[in-house]
């Protein structure tokens, strides 16, 4: 088995390369879908996190209020680092649970947004890197999902710098170009580096 994780920042183009690589045949492990699993009603996960932050994190069916936690966590240094003291571990103990699933010989791709912050790169074989212009994902930000740029440009300053993600990069993926330039990028990442049958 090789244990990739792959990461970038906010609207790098991350999400259309670990899709191409499941089209190529990995596991990919979603670290931001398990956060969601972490914290559905009745989870430890969606208590502690109503413990810590108010009942004002629920909403009124009794699941978590994302925009209440996203709007405190992104303006607030500690309470982003409480709420990722909370949710990591239980992520990660998600993510063991379905490594171990995986066929021996599978190649398991994390997606996980927050590789750089969280500093646990060494627990992977290699670490992929996505990275985009600053602009274009600023652009991708508002056109894509309809945030301001003072939203986007929060958002990014919320995470690791490009530098910081290059630094623990042992395959970085420039997507500075077309959707199509990317997926071909990747599909030659694969072929050449990462397919643990040998495939050509």
């Amino acid at each position: 088995m090789m244990h990739v994780g792959l990461t970038g920042g906010v609207a790098s183009g991350k999400s259309v390369v670990a899709a191409k690589l499941a089209q190529l045949g990995a596991v990919v492990i979603d670290a931001d879908a398990l956060a969601r699993v972490v914290v559905e009603p009745g989870t430890p996960g969606l208590a502690a996190i109503r413990n810590s932050f108010g009942e004002q994190m629920l909403a009124e069916d009794g699941t978590l209020n994302r925009a209440a936690l996203g709007a405190l966590v992104f303006a607030d240094d500690a309470a982003r680092e409480k709420l990722n003291s909370i949710l990591h571990p239980l992520i990660r103990a998600e993510a063991q649970r379905l490594r171990e699933a995986a066929d021996p010989n599978a190649l398991v791709v994390e997606d996980v947004p927050l590789l750089a912050e969280t500093g646990t790169p060494e627990a992977f074989d290699v670490v992929i890197v996505v990275q985009a212009p600053r602009e274009e994902r600023v652009r991708r930000m508002v056109e894509d999902r309809g945030w301001s740029v003072q939203q986007a440009e929060a958002r990014m300053a919320a995470q690791a710098s490009d530098e910081q993600r290059a630094q623990i990069a042992d395959y970085l993926l420039m997507n500075d170009g077309s959707r199509n330039e990317l997926l071909a990028k990747v599909e030659n990442l694969y072929r050449q580096e990462l397919n643990p049958a040998g495939m050509k």
